[in-house]
């Protein structure tokens, strides 16, 4: 089998914390596509228009290997092509993300409340991967996993590209001890601490995943920590790492997570009602009260044991102290 031959390096540089995308341009059989410039005003039309990719070709920011591309260069199968998208506004996260560590192998940072951790969907630049980037000048940063949106907490990312296999197989083989508190409704009647084992699946384009019958493939350990009036602090062990897996079994018991806008999901009433409007996208004053607390593993590396601790605090149990 013939091999093919690496991937050259990017000859643009990184924009606010983000990386050019790369393009390779596929076998044309049929000749549909005589040079570089059909084929991407041909791939791009739909996303952006036409007239759009022409303007970018005229403004020299398409580039080759061999520098800035003018779109009229004979089409050739296998050749990279990178550029830099045009970035939406995004509305700007008015919280810092916290260093809990930093050597020359890892970053371990304090991510808050409504940032998200890679660059996905309509989050780009106001992600902590393409913060911390920026800030710390390390532009192969890369994450060793992903913790949700909405949740805050201790998030790893690897400095060096030649470690990244060996952090993110760590999460991967399910080797890090992962510690979350939550702050949830108190109930009597719900017995804990529990182990909650159950199949959850996350349908491509709906926002709620969902429990469904068959083999689990989910599993929460829930203790209760401490109890404030009608609100109970909880400790979570999850052993598996599935979309909203937390949040889900949390709701299963009957204590959904506060100020959780997907649990418990609410069935639609019929007649279906006018939609309702999207929530704000600069109202930060709810945040999820789930905490990525602790993170425990050997490091792949040296064989250290490594423990972290987030320096973030729950709002809502905070404020119940008072």
């Amino acid at each position: 089998m013939r091999r093919r031959s690496p991937i050259p390096p990017a000859p643009l540089p990184q924009r606010d914390g983000i990386d050019p995308v790369r393009v390779r341009l596929p076998a044309d059989p049929e000749g549909v596509w005589g040079t570089v410039g059909d084929h991407l005003v041909g791939r791009f039309r739909e996303a952006v228009g036409a007239g759009r990719v022409e303007a970018m070709l005229r403004a020299g920011r398409f580039v080759g290997v061999e520098g800035v591309l003018s779109g009229g260069e004979p089409y050739t199968a296998g050749r990279y092509v990178w550029f830099h998208r045009d970035f939406v506004p995004e509305v700007a996260v008015p919280f810092a993300v916290g260093i809990v560590y930093r050597d020359e192998r890892i970053v371990v940072a304090d991510k808050p409340h409504f940032l998200a951790t890679t660059p996905r969907g309509r989050h780009v630049t106001e992600t902590a991967l393409a913060r911390l980037r920026r800030d710390l000048g390390l532009p192969a940063l890369q994450p060793a996993h992903r913790l949700d949106r909405l949740t805050a907490g201790l998030a790893l990312f690897v400095v060096r590209p030649e470690d990244r296999g060996a952090y993110q197989g760590l999460f991967a083989e399910r080797r890090v001890r992962k510690e979350y508190e939550a702050v949830a409704p108190f109930d009597e009647s719900v017995a804990l601490p529990v182990t909650v084992r159950s199949r959850i699946v996350k349908e491509r384009g709906v926002l709620a995943a969902r429990e469904v019958a068959g083999e689990a493939n989910a599993e929460s350990r829930i203790e209760l920590v401490e109890r404030r009036g009608g609100l109970g602090r909880y400790r979570l062990l999850p052993a598996t790492g599935r979309t909203h897996q937390l949040r889900v079994h949390m709701d299963r018991l009957g204590v959904p997570i506060v100020n959780d806008p997907l649990y418990p999901v609410r069935p639609v009433p019929e007649p279906e009602p006018e939609p309702e409007p999207e929530p704000d996208p600069a109202d930060f004053s709810a945040p999820l009260q789930l905490l990525a607390k602790r993170l425990e593993f050997r490091d792949p590396v040296d064989g250290r044991v490594r423990r972290f601790e987030s320096g973030l605090r729950l709002s809502v149990w905070e404020a119940a102290a008072r």
